[in-house]
């Protein structure tokens, strides 16, 4: 029978849309599982066959889940701020908002096409209002929070004040900027700006000067990972390194628990770990050392042991100090190296291990513990957000102040013991004992690390502590399409929107960049003011400080919307909340993650300190978001290359190419005849009009090309487009070949020749109902080999869904249907079980097979076939029996016969009899299901 899968899939996915087959119910009676992938961002280019993977994996279990009788949330959604659009409207004019509905159109259709199981009733949209309203919310509630370590949770800021009206800052043991002292009466007569000025320095969402990633051709604030080689991801535009007043997230609060919770978390290791080493614990000491000029510098290391071998200073080039302690004869230089360094983002800085670089300030310190007179130098080297912005260099033993001396001609003590010689190397261990560093002298690392730290505190002048690299995040962008934040500024002082007033909704602008005073683009906005009085939005012209004030011009960052949206999803057209607490607790957190591993240190790390703080604030029951995450790999493109002869438009085919001096140049795969490497060189001509003159010289009659795996996108002409597949092969034949690849976490290349084994299988596996044109399955009782067909194969596929190697069950798909087909099986107790195994991965043929064997529902909620193992115990083993060690013929022997039937049987076989001769046994080995070897 003719496998028509276009008219079958169109069929099913019309079905499943007017039916809402997948629609979840909120009814709590049954078990739950939540299956997510992360949020797609919908770009121009529309989905090329590298982005399914994941959902298609996500998509069969889910469906696995559904079998097995569980309420399965598996919904989709748009992260659908970003700059891409924002850029294309600066270009073009056209609202973000437009661009960004045509993307998300055109990903939805082909999303559609692929058959995902998702709710699509409960997509949510980042760049909606009804969405952005509870982000904003959110922020309001950081605004209204603060830290407190006695609880290690965050609080409502309203505790916070009463500790400040009953004792000042008196016992407070809180998360902050800067360590305060006031009393109750100087907390009661202070004015309200300066009780704002105090709180802000312990709010969750707070207001600070900052550090960034400025990108002025951009005209906002970039994220670390939105910054490659100190240039903008996007456009190649410069970045540097600027002091802003920007709002930021205390995410540093919440490290200790990121950390812990880490152990609680199905993941992979290698996230684990790059959540680790950005959260970046470590133990040691903070200790101040004085200066010649009168300043004070404080300094973080995890080696107090070695502060004898402390022979100079170096500080963050954007440390504050620094203006205080150049001297003018230095001052010409320490301004160039500074404006050097704000062209490095911190993220180049730390991975620049070998360039030294500095520049001296012409200031000394003075070392607590000898005496010593050491220099006060700036490097890049030093981060003014990891630690004090300061460090104490001992050069002896530490690689990059080692190289550092060495340049600057520095002194070089050696403080702990060891055969190296410390003026060529450092020695950087913990294994041996202090030298050089009087009352420590002979003493181990911990125990010398304890008694300076004691001898620290007792002197006043530092104290042991804790330290993260992990910095607090930055949360506003100077851009125009995201989250407007929900504050206005009176005297100065953010003052957060009533919830009424939500969502504060984008206001139109005339253009999208910054204005000509230099301020965000929400400043070209007519109607964008606060009036307090009538708690309403109203014209800019109106502000007069008094009743109407200004709205905050910067924006929220892209990670906002995303750091939450999967809480949504589980009430996602509530107006009241951001979702019911009674379906937050049923649903709980995502039990299934699948996405790429570039969101390690972004994403994940956000979504966690906002689950956290929710959970903290008492609106959500669990700590973490997502339980088990899976990364997948990447499919990878095959390029295609033709070879110009050097200064001609000359093109030679590739096995000839040896012979001359030629350029590869990449070529669109579209250009190659069906699936050959060979190039339509008509169609290349077309293809670009510098290509229209080309002459070529072929190999017997045909231009081929080079081929080569390489990641697949737009720049390299190697995008393959799911919908030509879905056209020519099917979306079942596409999804089973995506798992076929290999295992999902490994990254494979594609080869669109490859499908038409997986199309083959489909349409013997549709034969196996019918009988030439004729729909035909049996009622007849199943053969025992029928059975252990079925029942193999629901063992391999419940193991293999289990653990993620969904490959391997496309194999046993095949070897399956091979079976039944050699054994001419048309028995419904076999075809209507089978159709169940194989519909998580291939879901529209299976529907069509099921709706002929005569079922009404969908396939979707079917119980999953339970496995017999009685069916896989074999009644009869096929021995080979081998003479002296050699295979001489087979018996079919009865499975459960012990060593002494078998040797009876055996040894009355006329064949035995006939190759034994004569020849007396001597010994008869038996390996039960296995071998037999009479030895003669």
């Amino acid at each position: 029978m003719f496998y028509d899968h276009q008219q079958i899939e169109k069929k099913w996915q019309k079905y499943w849309e007017d039916n809402q087959t997948y629609k979840t119910s909120d009814k709590t009676d049954k078990p739950k599982f939540y299956v997510l992938d992360m949020f797609p961002y919908p770009s121009g280019a529309g989905l090329h066959v590298g982005h399914p993977l994941g959902y298609i994996a996500s998509d069969i279990y889910a469906r696995y889940k559904r079998h097995q009788g569980f309420n399965v949330l598996h919904p989709v959604g748009y992260d659908s701020f970003g700059l891409p659009a924002e850029q294309y409207a600066i270009q073009t004019g056209t609202h973000p908002a437009i661009t960004t509905e045509q993307n998300i159109t055109r990903y939805e259709e082909q999303l559609r096409k692929i058959g995902f199981s998702f709710d699509w009733s409960r997509e949510v949209r980042t760049s909606d209002p009804s969405y952005y309203k509870w982000t904003q919310w959110i922020f309001i509630q950081l605004f209204h929070s603060w830290y407190n370590k006695n609880t290690d949770k965050a609080e409502s800021i309203e505790t916070l004040i009463k500790h400040f009206e009953e004792k000042g800052s008196e016992g407070l043991n809180a998360n902050q900027n800067e360590e305060l002292t006031f009393t109750a009466e100087e907390w009661k007569s202070a004015s309200e700006i300066d009780k704002g000025a105090i709180l802000l320095n312990y709010r969750l969402a707070y207001r600070a000067e900052t550090t960034v990633n400025w990108c002025p051709a951009l005209g906002t604030v970039l994220a670390n990972d939105e910054v490659k080689d100190g240039k903008s991801e996007r456009g190649g535009f410069p970045v540097f390194q600027k002091k802003m007043m920007q709002w930021s997230m205390r995410i540093s609060a919440y490290s200790e628990r990121l950390l812990q919770g880490l152990k609680t978390l199905d993941w992979p290791q290698p996230l684990k770990d790059a959540q680790e080493y950005w959260i970046g614990k470590s133990q040691g000491a903070q200790v101040r050392f004085a200066t010649e000029t009168g300043e004070t510098i404080e300094v973080f290391t995890t080696r107090p042991d070695t502060i004898f071998g402390a022979t100079f200073m170096v500080l963050a080039p954007e440390n504050p100090l620094v203006q205080n302690l150049t001297t003018a004869e230095q001052k010409t230089e320490v301004d160039q190296y500074i404006e050097e360094t704000s062209k490095k983002t911190e993220r180049d800085r730390m991975a620049d291990v070998k360039n030294v670089s500095g520049a001296f300030t012409g200031s000394y310190a003075i070392n607590p513990f000898n005496g010593n007179r050491i220099p006060i130098y700036i490097s890049d080297y030093v981060l003014m957000g990891y630690g004090t912005g300061a460090v104490m260099a001992v050069p002896a033993h530490d690689e990059r102040d080692h190289r550092f001396a060495k340049k600057f001609g520095l002194e070089i003590i050696k403080v702990v013991e060891s055969d190296v010689d410390v003026q060529e190397e450092a020695y950087d261990s913990k294994d041996s004992v202090c030298v050089n560093s009087d009352f420590l002298n002979g003493l181990n690392y911990n125990d010398a690390k304890a008694k300076i730290i004691a001898e620290i505190e007792n002197r006043g002048i530092g104290h042991g502590t804790t330290n993260y690299r992990q910095r607090d995040a930055i949360f506003s962008r100077q851009r125009y399409w995201g989250e407007p934040v929900p504050i206005y500024y009176k005297e100065g002082m953010p003052y957060t929107l009533p919830n009424s007033a939500l969502p504060l909704e984008l206001p139109e602008v005339e253009k999208y960049l910054p204005t000509e005073d230099g301020d965000p683009p929400l400043g070209n906005a007519k109607t964008f003011a606060w009036d307090e009085a009538n708690q309403k939005v109203v014209d800019t012209d109106l502000i007069d400080d008094k009743t109407v004030f200004p709205l905050e011009l910067s924006t929220m960052p892209g990670w906002a919307g995303s750091s939450w949206y999967f809480l949504r999803y589980m009430d996602p057209n509530n107006d009241e909340v951001f979702a019911k607490k009674e379906l937050t607790d049923y649903w709980g957190q995502v039990d299934l993650y699948i996405g790429g591993s570039e969101h390690a240190t972004g994403h994940l790390l956000y979504s966690r300190f906002w689950n956290m703080f929710l959970k903290d604030r008492g609106y959500i029951e669990k700590n973490e978001p997502f339980q088990k995450l899976i990364n997948q790999g990447m499919i990878l493109g095959m390029s295609a290359f033709v070879y110009r002869i050097d200064g001609t438009n000359q093109y030679v085919s590739k096995n000839l190419a040896k012979d001359y001096t030629t350029q590869a140049i990449h070529v669109d795969v579209s250009l190659l005849k069906g699936t050959t490497d060979e190039l339509d060189t008509e169609a290349f001509k077309s293809w670009r009009p510098d290509y229209a003159d080309a002459e070529f010289i072929l190999e017997d009659g045909k231009y081929i090309t080079g081929r080569e795996v390489e990641k697949m996108s737009k720049s390299k002409y190697n995008v393959v487009n799911p919908d030509d597949i879905c056209e020519e092969y099917g979306a079942d034949g596409l999804r089973l070949y995506e798992m076929f690849l290999g295992p999902l976490e490994q990254s494979k290349p594609w080869n669109t020749q490859g499908l038409s084994g997986v199309y083959s299988f489909l349409k013997k596996f549709w034969n196996l109902y019918f009988d030439g044109d004729q729909f035909s399955v049996s009622d007849e009782e199943p053969t025992k080999a029928e059975f252990k067909v079925l029942h193999t194969l629901i063992k391999k596929v419940v193991y293999d869904i289990e653990n993620f190697s969904f490959n391997t069950s496309v194999s046993s798909f095949m070897i399956a249907v091979n079976e039944l087909q050699k054994l001419k099986c048309n028995k419904r107790n076999i075809l209507q079980p089978l159709a169940v195994i194989i519909s998580p991965y291939a879901p529209h043929i299976c529907e069509e097979v099921w709706q002929l064997l005569g079922n009404n529902a969908s396939i979707e909620f079917e119980q999953f076939p339970k496995l017999e193992e009685s069916y896989l115990v074999e009644d009869e083993i096929d021995y080979p029996v081998s003479f002296n060690g050699k295979m001489k013929l087979k018996l079919k022997l009865a499975a459960h016969l012990t060593k002494d039937d078998v040797q009876t049987i055996v040894m009355q076989n006329e064949d035995v009899k006939r190759i034994l001769g004569e020849n007396p046994v001597k010994n008869f080995i038996f390996v039960p299901k296995k071998i037999i070897n009479i030895v003669s």
